[in-house]
């Protein structure tokens, strides 16, 4: 059972984490300031200052925040799903339709300072699980002859990048409706592991 400090504790960082969400989509990071983040947070400047002692880590704590999100979102789908083919979609709709929705935050992640993005490390750790439970379905689905056999997690890895390439287009302005970036991204993966005539 959570005391009332701890309860007050995680409202408010959730309070903080929201605003500073808001404030940095609309406002980019340079331009976010702190009084900005305390005042749609509910709360006094000097309370940020205890949870979070930078800019830059509130940031950060959002940044983990939505990744743990988008990934129990992504796990959820994937094992909602039936068949390879509808799990491979649910994978990559639920990170694309995460960063549709959160546009202006991705692109700052994306374009600002080296700092601010993620590294290749806490890339691949966010979407470790569900790369892994997206290989286990290929080899499921090469057991079952559905599709011809290949290096499982290799091919996961594979999907989970061009759904990124996918979700950089349409940040910078080049994609096309979600249903048809998405059917053209699962059409391209799918022929790909289709089998093939002897």
């Amino acid at each position: 059972m959570k005391t009332k400090q701890q309860l007050v504790c995680e409202f408010r960082r959730a309070a903080i984490l929201d605003a500073a969400r808001s404030v940095f989509a609309r406002r980019g990071f340079d331009c976010g300031i702190m009084d900005e983040i305390a005042k749609e947070a509910g709360i006094a400047k000097g309370t940020i200052y205890l949870y979070f002692p930078s800019k830059n880590d509130i940031f950060q704590a959002v940044l983990k925040h939505d990744m743990k999100a988008v990934q129990k979102s992504t796990l959820e789908r994937i094992d909602a799903a039936m068949g390879l083919k509808e799990k491979i979609r649910a994978f990559a709709l639920a990170r694309i339709e995460n960063a549709d929705a959160q546009k202006e935050f991705f692109q700052i992640m994306d374009s600002e300072q080296k700092n601010l993005s993620m590294t290749r490390s806490q890339y691949r750790e966010f979407l470790r699980d569900p790369v892994l439970r997206l290989a286990a379905a290929l080899e499921e689905a090469a057991r079952r002859g559905e599709i011809r056999r290949v290096p499982a997690e290799k091919i996961a890895w594979f999907i989970a990048d061009m759904t990124r390439g996918t979700i950089q287009r349409r940040l910078m302005g080049h994609g096309d409706t979600l249903p048809r970036d998405t059917d053209l991204l699962l059409d391209f993966i799918w022929s790909s592991l289709a089998v093939r005539p002897a």
